[in-house]
């Protein structure tokens, strides 16, 4: 009666039959998302890292001191340890092999026995059996106990029993697998991706030696048992090669970083030290830091080896200590040059480049994807621990102390006047009524989540977009050539520059300590330059801004892209628009398309516009090169670049913080030779059209 009720009320009958129950590996092949972020390029490499991370565990129990990456043909990965080995008896519990429980089994692993990882990345013990999910076909073979052991999945499922096939005096696990496109959108692997996170890893883990080999392209046959052919250092074939091997620890890598900067002080502070609370857990504390000739600060975290992008404990208690410990110094030593005032956290902190790396027993993240630490134990540890050895350095090191304190000043004082600029700039806002920049023509919708601006560049551009505009949802705002390079400027000369402040009265979000993303008037702000140089420095100097001073914009997926086409073609009364050469080689076929860029050349002497006929099954194909958004008229803008039903658009996003950082810092910074040096190394990968 209740069944037939419930199904009266609902429409459908809902009982104890709906109730889904996935078993094994099923829950990560349904939802994969929950266990690596994405089915995309950043979920893909995060099964490198997965597996990698059970190796460097290894290594961080002082079991292992080497770890080789593979790329093989057919987009093959294969991760070698020379660590204990994972264990191959029987499981007291699930009575079948402890390999088979670890590679099928969620929540199963070493990282839960303290014993035998005091220390380790590992969260909930999915890794290994995750990577197992997410793939077409996976092995593992383990030399420990003097036998060699080895079992093979297909997409989670075992193919038969653990196998031993032989002796063995080797020690190590060695796990190779092939990504399941059925997952993944793609299955291609990024070298220097995986170049970064494994040179960094191996900072961090003093002594591990880390090395990669691209074997992709090389005539290794995969097809062949990749497991058996090889141990460290064999591999049958040339291949290109990186090695990393650090013994100075934090240390080195903040030398690193710095590479490419001024320092501002001799000596780099570094401690390394294991402290114990009041209830007796055991916390390492790794820190080192140095102060650059830059207004930006850079703050690496680290937990257990796992980057921790969004901070946490450990990096409030650095914070807290830094603070302190400057105040206290520039107080002792009358040092702040007449100013009453503390220095704040913001004061202390620019031109900071710093890496906190903590390592202890449990840790407790926020979330699976292990961006935020939340251990209160690593909050007293690093404070504690920093705390007593800076402010021990500040006094050994006086020279390197009185610059921090200069800088510090400096930033105090920058801040003040920053801070009065920008209540200039709100103060006249309010008195006209926050009005809005004459030159923007402004959209009627009032939803933000249903309007968006355009950027344009210049005041043809603008022209033509706002003739071609939908009216309701979009906005159009054309800046004057090229705006202030921010990377460069401290706020208040940034708020000096009409056309970066008009940005900003535009967005309404406001800046610096007032930025409320909650006032943004556009959900979606598009950049639409030229198809050319100067383009690129617009678009290059925008995003430069938005990451330095409005970074939540782009982690919200706010900033975008436009992609405007780059040839018009006209075959008879047919229309077509081509956004790259080979999509125009595509359509006009390629012997007409090398006659058409042969005309081209010549007319771009004559004239911006480029136009040339050729013949094609009797008809004539006209191809005209844009150069700029203005060339186009109203409907053509509509039409290929902002009509939401046709447009093609790219959403900014950070895939590496700590990467783009350094990368905007170099590129946009005051320091020529790195750019120089960049500029010449990645020259001949530009595609620049002339």
């Amino acid at each position: 009666m209740a069944e037939t009720k419930a199904k009266k009320a609902g429409g459908h009958l809902y009982d104890a039959t709906n109730i889904s129950v996935l078993e094994g590996l099923e829950p990560v092949r349904k939802r994969p998302g929950m266990y690596i972020g994405s089915t995309g390029p950043e979920g893909l490499h995060h099964l490198v890292k997965e597996i990698f991370d059970n190796s460097r565990d290894e290594a961080m129990a002082s079991e292992a001191n080497e770890i080789e990456i593979v790329l093989l043909p057919g987009e093959l990965v294969r991760v070698a340890d020379n660590g204990r080995g994972i264990p191959t008896g029987i499981h007291p519990k699930t009575k079948v092999s402890a390999l088979e429980t670890v590679m099928t089994t969620l929540h199963a692993g070493g990282k839960f026995d303290q014993d035998s990882y005091k220390i380790s990345g590992g969260l909930h013990g999915v890794g290994a059996s995750v990577v197992n999910a997410l793939s077409e076909w996976l092995s593992v073979y383990v030399h420990r106990d003097g036998t060699i052991n080895m079992q093979e999945y297909d997409r989670g499922v075992k193919r038969s029993k653990v196998k031993e096939l032989g002796r063995s005096k080797k020690h190590g696990t060695i796990t190779t697998w092939k990504a399941d496109a059925q997952i993944f959108s793609e299955t291609i692997y990024n070298w220097q991706k995986l170049v970064r996170h494994m040179r960094e890893q191996a900072y961090l883990v003093k002594g591990l030696r880390v090395r990669l080999i691209d074997a992709r392209e090389s005539q290794f046959d995969s097809k062949d048992d990749p497991n058996k052919v090889f141990w460290f250092n064999e591999l049958p074939v040339e291949a290109p090669s990186q090695t990393f091997y650090f013994e100075g620890g934090l240390h080195s890598l903040v030398r690193f970083y710095n590479i490419s900067e001024t320092p501002l002080h001799k000596h780099i502070f570094y401690v390394d030290k294991e402290y114990t609370d009041e209830a007796g857990k055991n916390v390492f504390v790794e820190i080192a830091l140095q102060y650059i000739d830059d207004i930006s600060s850079r703050e690496f975290t680290f937990a257990n080896n796992t980057s921790t992008p969004e901070g946490g404990t450990h990096l409030t208690g650095f914070r807290t200590a830094l603070t302190r410990a400057v105040n206290d110094y520039a107080k002792k030593n009358n040092l702040s040059k007449g100013d009453t005032e503390s220095f704040t956290g913001d004061d202390v902190r620019e031109g900071l480049t710093a890496v906190i790396s903590v390592k202890l027993p449990d840790p407790q993240f926020e979330g699976q994807t292990k961006a935020k630490l939340g251990s209160m134990e690593a909050q007293s540890a690093v404070q504690s621990v920093f705390a007593e050895a800076f402010t021990m350095y500040l006094e050994e090191n006086p020279d390197d102390g009185r610059c921090i304190v200069g800088k510090s000043v400096l930033a105090m004082r920058a801040r003040k006047a920053a801070k009065a600029a920008k209540d200039s700039v709100l103060r006249k806002g309010a008195l006209e009524g926050m009005t809005l920049p004459g030159k923007l023509a402004d959209c009627q919708a009032k939803d933000a989540s249903e309007s968006e601006i355009f950027i344009v560049e210049g005041d043809s551009a603008g022209g033509t977009a706002k003739g071609g505009r939908d009216r309701r949802t979009q906005a159009i705002l054309p800046l004057r050539g090229k705006i202030l390079n921010v990377e460069r400027a401290r706020l208040d000369k940034m708020l000096s520059s009409e056309e970066v402040k008009n940005l900003i009265i535009a967005m309404g979000t406001a800046i610096g300590d007032a930025f409320d993303i909650s006032k943004l008037r556009y959900h979606k702000i598009i950049i639409a330059t030229d198809a050319d140089v100067d383009g690129a420095h617009i678009r290059t100097l925008l995003l430069t801004l938005f990451f330095r001073h409005f970074k939540p914009l782009i982690e919200g997926g706010y900033i975008y892209i436009a992609q405007p086409p780059l040839y018009k073609i006209k075959r008879g009364k047919e229309i077509l628009y081509a956004f790259s050469d080979e999509e125009k080689h595509a359509l006009v076929g390629e012997e007409d398309a090398v006659e058409s860029e042969e005309d081209e050349s010549t007319e771009e002497v004559k004239e911006e516009v480029e136009e040339t006929e050729t013949t094609k099954k009797s008809a004539k194909v006209h191809i005209q090169r844009y150069k700029g958004l203005g060339e186009m008229n109203a409907n053509e803008l509509w039409e290929t670049t902002m009509n939401p039903e046709t447009r093609i658009l790219k959403q900014v996003t950070i895939e590496d913080a700590g990467e783009a950082d350094t990368t905007f810092d170099m590129l946009m910074g005051s320091e020529v030779a790195p750019r120089k040096l960049f500029i010449q190394t990645h020259a001949r990968l530009a595609n620049i059209d002339a």
